[in-house]
């Protein structure tokens, strides 16, 4: 679904990702994680062009992200992104933030779009506050909505970018449950984020990056029980020690 081969990138003279390559399946949840400043969020963002990279080619679903021929938007439009900071609109309700790039971008009928707003306002159980304005939310509650918003464009894949990191803690469950429902229903799912515990549950691989590059790519289980590099066993026992 999603391959990422040998993709570097520079900020000027400053180099952000330095040859990554790794690959995401049909159904794979992979979660990609690592010190600030590694390039988790720069590497997810060239996924759906959000960051221009330099070097390398990303295929998401067979299509070149980088191809000029590619129509980007149409591409964008099927790859879903959870952000770490919601993006919703704050001048709109909540059924509007969820109708207006189903309308706009994929042709939905206005009755079509807020049907299948609604009923993903009910997935994510805020289907009570549909009429209500973002910041009318709590953060966790703002979360859920972004990820049924991202879920209305019938996406063929999932990138999460530390969406639970704006978070008090008594919220980041009620995000963390909705992701992990989506992965029990085999969405392709990316995820860059601290939360071990999700990684525990649901990811098939982890990813972890540090100074721009993939040090490690390797099943879950044979990362929580003893990674290979050094600096993953001190990022994981750093990071599990609380």
């Amino acid at each position: 679904m999603i391959e990422i081969d040998r993709v570097s990138k520079w900020y000027g003279s400053f180099q952000v990702l330095s040859d990554c390559s790794t690959h995401i399946g049909k159904g794979e949840v992979v979660v990609v994680c690592g010190p600030s400043g590694s390039g988790k969020s720069t590497l997810i963002k060239c996924v759906n062009a959000l960051e221009p990279f330099q070097k390398g080619e990303i295929r998401v679903n067979g299509i070149s992200v980088s191809d000029p021929k590619t129509n980007l938007s149409q591409l964008r439009a099927h790859v879903g992104m959870v952000f770490q900071h919601f993006e919703l609109f704050p001048h709109m309700t909540i059924c509007d933030n969820l109708c207006i790039a189903q309308v706009k971008v994929l042709g939905r009928l206005r009755e079509e779009a807020m049907e299948r707003g609604l009923r993903l306002l009910d997935r994510v159980g805020l289907k009570a506050h549909a009429h209500k304005y973002p910041g009318q939310l709590s953060g966790g509650q703002q979360q859920r909505v972004a990820i049924a918003r991202a879920l209305a464009m019938d996406p063929i894949c999932m990138l999460f970018d530390e969406p639970t990191s704006a978070l008090d803690p008594e919220m980041i469950n009620e995000v963390l449950d909705v992701m992990v429902e989506l992965a029990s229903e085999g969405m392709t799912m990316m995820v860059v984020t601290h939360e071990m515990g999700f990684a525990r549950k649901v990811a098939h691989r982890v990813i972890f990056m540090d100074q721009g590059r993939i040090v490690e790519d390797t099943p879950k289980e044979a990362f929580f029980a003893m990674p290979r590099s050094e600096r993953a066993q001190a990022f994981l026992a750093k990071i599990l020690s609380h």
